[in-house]
């Protein structure tokens, strides 16, 4: 099956839309071949506020309403706890907001962007959209990260070159608990980091330090200013580590 036969066969669909390259792309073939479409993107405290700024600039380039649903995720009590398995419960807070969001406004199909190249056997969060029956039609079609650049590209959606994102919760270890002020802390120095130009990298917390993760050009870039970045980050944290291994965020 083809991604447009996917969408002959689901011709009314709601699509998770995260501001991503993946979604992006989803959001934009869903526009494409189904008959009637609508998106939603869910803010959290786990979500930075250019996440939310790049979904409404897609959607409305593809001049299709983008619903934004609110949800305080760190009111759940064993998702603020951060287990190992954070993600599945987020994921299911998550999608059933959509789900309930998209069954309202007629929408019994809901699709996300996963896609062929992802590695699904350990996360957690995969079987929480199972879970929930939401689809995958970029992975059931087989498209693959490479395949989805090219056509975000070719439609010159804003988010074609955009690195992968994780949520920010992420950068949290499992075992230590997410506070508002500690996603907060996280959001301020990546996006400090990012008006300095760098772009694939995670600023992890550990243990009131922060650990820095870059990609190949990042170390390039850091070994100009290395001294102007230390200063920076030591704003928000204690101390500054750094993962000597290479990255790649794509």
């Amino acid at each position: 099956m083809d991604i447009k036969q996917f969408f002959q066969q689901h011709k009314k669909v709601a699509v998770a839309f995260s501001g991503g390259v993946d979604s992006a792309v989803l959001f934009m073939l869903a526009v494409t071949y189904a008959e009637s479409v609508k998106a939603y993107y869910v803010h959290s405290q786990f979500q930075p506020a250019f996440e939310r700024e790049d979904a409404i600039t897609v959607a409305r380039q593809l001049g299709v309403e983008l619903e934004i649903i609110e949800l305080d995720i760190l009111a759940d009590s064993v998702i603020a706890a951060n287990p190992a398995d954070r993600c599945y419960y987020c994921k299911k807070r998550i999608f059933s907001a959509i789900l309930a969001a998209a069954q309202q406004a007629g929408f019994t199909t809901v699709a996300e962007g996963t896609n062929a190249s992802d590695a699904i056997g350990d996360r957690p969060g995969f079987r929480a959209l199972q879970e929930c029956g939401v689809l995958s039609p970029l992975r059931l079609c087989g498209l693959d990260k490479a395949h989805i650049r090219a056509i975000a590209a070719a439609n010159n959606l804003p988010v074609a070159h955009k690195p992968s994102y994780a949520c920010l919760a992420t950068r949290i270890p499992a075992g230590t608990r997410i506070t508002r002020q500690l996603l907060q802390t996280t959001e301020l120095a990546e996006d400090a980091l990012r008006a300095r130009g760098f772009r694939n990298f995670r600023i992890r917390y550990c243990e009131g330090a922060a650990k820095l993760e870059l990609g190949k050009q990042e170390w390039e870039r850091l070994s100009v200013c290395r001294a102007e970045v230390e200063a920076l980050i030591l704003n928000y944290y204690d101390d500054i580590l750094f993962d000597e291994r290479e990255r790649a965020y794509e």
